[in-house]
């Protein structure tokens, strides 16, 4: 078993940044494919980032790529995106996950464990 607690959100200028956390508690962190997705209002839920349990493999959505980088401490249990060149459409509550599918999963379904959310806003 796995929980999560997102925080780092807020409200940035475009073209700022922000760096989001994920704690996790649990002593299997180190062996969890580690997400993050974003759901922006009334829309559906979607994938942003994944990495692998030691770091050292990541997959991105095309929408990020270059903009965003996501990275792992496993003796800190922590999860982390950090999110540069922000923009108007990056407002959404971003939600971490951990699941035991590969790091290129970007299914929902891949995941199994979730946090609560954060609120990112980014104005224009």
């Amino acid at each position: 078993q796995v929980q999560l607690v997102e925080s780092g959100g807020g409200l940035v200028q475009a073209g700022g940044s922000l760096r989001l956390s994920c704690a996790a508690s649990g002593r299997t962190f180190s062996t969890y494919t580690m997400g993050w997705f974003r759901q922006a209002p009334g829309k559906e839920r979607e994938f942003v980032a994944a990495i692998n349990w030691n770091g050292r493999s990541t997959n991105y959505a095309d929408s990020v790529k270059g903009r965003f980088t996501i990275s792992r401490d496993n003796g800190k249990i922590t999860e982390y995106l950090q999110m540069n060149s922000l923009k108007p459409e990056d407002t959404a509550v971003y939600y971490c996950a951990a699941g035991t599918s590969s790091y290129y999963s970007t299914a929902e379904d891949d995941f199994d464990y979730w946090g609560q959310g954060t609120q990112v806003s980014v104005s224009s």
